[in-house]
């Protein structure tokens, strides 16, 4: 089970990690909090000191359309916020 997706990488993302030291992750909806900080460790090299998850709800849309109402939604994920101890950074744009 591959656990980290891809990076968060957001303006709010982006200042939380620069001014607290957080880091945003897309992990897989089965992984528990135990796993993703096993995870983030063993991918980046750095010391994980707390890890807080969410599930994100679809977003659903109805548009009206010549043929009739169209209806979609995007899809659910779970997103990890991780703390890494003080003095240590993840570059996500180091292997560019």
């Amino acid at each position: 089970m591959d656990i980290l997706i891809k990076p968060i990488i957001t303006e709010k993302a982006t200042a939380d990690a620069e001014v607290n030291n957080r880091y945003g992750f897309v992990v897989n909806t089965k992984a528990n909090k135990i796993e993703i900080k096993k995870a983030v460790e063993a991918a980046y090299g750095v010391s994980v000191t707390a890890v807080r998850t969410m599930n994100v709800r679809p977003d659903r849309r109805t548009r009206q359309t010549r043929s009739g109402i169209q209806t979609g939604k995007t899809n659910a994920y779970k997103k990890a916020i991780v703390q890494v101890a003080e003095g240590d950074t993840i570059d996500f744009y180091a292997n560019i």
